[in-house]
């Protein structure tokens, strides 16, 4: 498999592994926002997805940019921003 060496195609594999994260766990993610926990209770999830990340990119890309941990942000985070929580 060729692996992604561009920055915005990283970064779109990126989005795309975090809104999995979400579409597949969103009680999850609601919960772990409310609870002011989501990287503990995501954190197995998380490591098998950056994990997927980082073998699709090429070793410049994971170390250069830290894509990946922005579009969790981005799309874990920046999606919930309605739900109440102490985080806020």
């Amino acid at each position: 498999m060729r692996k992604y060496d561009r920055p915005e195609r990283a970064r779109i594999l990126a989005r795309t592994i975090a809104s999995d994260i979400l579409l597949y766990n969103r009680a999850m993610v609601e919960q772990g926002v409310k609870d002011d926990n989501l990287f503990d209770v995501l954190a197995d999830k998380i490591t098998d997805s950056k994990s997927e990340y980082k073998r699709r990119v090429t070793d410049e890309i994971f170390e250069q940019y830290n894509l990946f941990e922005l579009a969790l942000v981005d799309k874990l985070l920046r999606a919930l921003a309605t739900v109440p929580s102490d985080i806020w």
